[in-house]
């Protein structure tokens, strides 16, 4: 992938950001939709903190992206326009530059990696852009996007490495502070670093005094690395559910700026995502995508004891960033099954019975007494290990209410008289 010079770097960080951000801002206006804070009760309790959503994943095309495609292309001189436009995506920026060059009548062509969910292959389709599905990983896709922007001349878009893409990602973090005017830190995830840069650019230029705080996976650990390195350096692999922050190499822009402002980093994990994206669905009807759910996994591991804000009597007004919305129906219902196992909402588990008569209505019963609701039976006279001389297995899935409840069952079952085997 073309990396930014240093030259180029400096230059970019000598602009006038106060300037250029609101400038995005303006351009941005009728397009992107002005995002509204969501109070959340649920996550205020369980962390201590007073949290506020900033939903992103109902932004236009599902993800903050059309943000900083909409302003670079808004940006291009009608030269520029002519020549077509390329980039490459793991989904959602494919979608906002395919959006952006429909609205100006530029012919767009996304790079976009093998793995990407069809919802997000078909949804850029829609908005008229050619798709070209090349490379597993993000930054193999953008090596190739890149070769097609020198053989045929197009404008290459870079999805995060590239000023007016950051500072259109930036209006987000001016919406927040127009919003939540109390704000005191602010929770983004880092894939490439195009939303936190803007993000952290934004808020230090206008409130310096709020801190910003990045959050990535443990599989995705490029940014981790960098900033103990104090230099960008590719991580040797990604491995997250979360595609839209599974990239490789960080940007150069968006390090020298996150590096400069950036107060702190926190790392999630993969059960932690997948349960954030189980609880927005269950308590505020929100669909968010894997990297959309990566700020608010980060809520419980953050460390704001340092800060002064306490001294008043003040709480932490704490917004995590819902980056998108676009996960296909295959991973949501996947994701849904894994959270409900994780909480306990979910248990399988293997009994074996003697093969007479009575025994599947005694455990259905036991089960029924114990108010564990039964999804699905696998009785098979095969697969007994021979505890009993004609043996039965049954294999049982439950829904529960919690370990507790899990531990109530499986201790009813023992009581009279069975063994049963905890599968998950």
């Amino acid at each position: 992938m073309a990396r930014m010079e240093q030259k180029d770097v400096l230059q970019a960080l000598r602009r006038d950001h106060a300037t250029e951000l609101r400038r995005a801002a303006d351009r941005l206006k009728g397009t992107a939709r002005h995002t509204a804070i969501i109070p959340s009760k649920t996550l205020s309790g369980l962390t201590g903190h007073d949290i506020r959503l900033k939903p992103e994943n109902l932004q236009v095309t599902g993800s903050f992206k059309i943000r900083g495609a909409y302003n670079k292309i808004a940006s291009l001189s009608d030269e520029d326009i002519a020549r077509g436009i390329v980039t490459a995506s793991a989904g959602n920026h494919a979608q906002g530059v395919a959006y952006a060059a429909r609205e100006r009548g530029a012919k767009a062509t996304i790079v976009m990696p093998q793995i990407t969910p069809p919802l997000k292959v078909d949804a850029t389709k829609a908005f008229g852009a050619e798709v070209v599905l090349h490379g597993d990983v993000f930054d193999e896709s953008a090596d190739y996007a890149a070769r097609l922007s020198r053989e045929r001349g197009m404008v290459y878009v870079h999805p995060f490495d590239d000023y007016e893409v950051i500072c259109g990602q930036g209006t987000v973090g001016m919406e927040i502070l127009e919003d939540v005017p109390d704000v005191t830190d602010v929770v983004v995830p880092l894939g490439g670093g195009g939303l936190g840069a803007g993000v952290a650019l934004a808020i230090k230029t206008f409130r310096p005094e709020v801190r910003v705080i990045g959050a990535t996976p443990e599989g995705s650990p490029a940014f981790r690395e960098s900033f103990t390195a104090g230099h960008v350096v590719e991580a040797d692999k990604v491995v997250t559910s979360a595609e839209g922050v599974a990239v490789r190499r960080p940007g150069d822009l968006t390090f020298a700026i996150l590096n400069e402002y950036l107060d702190d980093l926190v790392t999630v994990t993969e059960r932690d995502i997948n349960e954030m994206i189980l609880l927005m669905l269950e308590k505020h009807k929100l669909v968010v995508e894997g990297a959309g759910a990566v700020a608010l996994a980060a809520l419980e591991h953050l460390d704001l004891q340092s800060r002064a804000f306490a001294k008043a009597g003040g709480n932490h007004v704490v917004v995590p960033i819902l980056s998108g919305g676009n996960i296909d129906t295959v991973t949501i219902g996947a994701v849904i099954q894994k959270g409900m196992i994780a909480r306990g909402r979910i248990m399988n588990f293997e009994v074996e019975l003697p093969d007479v008569p009575g025994q599947l209505v005694k455990v259905a019963t036991i089960l029924a007494q114990q108010r564990a609701n039964v999804i699905a039976l696998d009785h098979d006279q095969f697969k007994a290990s021979g505890h009993f001389i004609n043996g039965v297995a049954l294999g049982v899935t439950v829904e529960t209410n919690g370990p507790d409840h899990i531990e109530q069952v499986l201790a009813a079952l023992r009581e009279a008289g069975y063994t049963p085997k905890r599968i998950y």
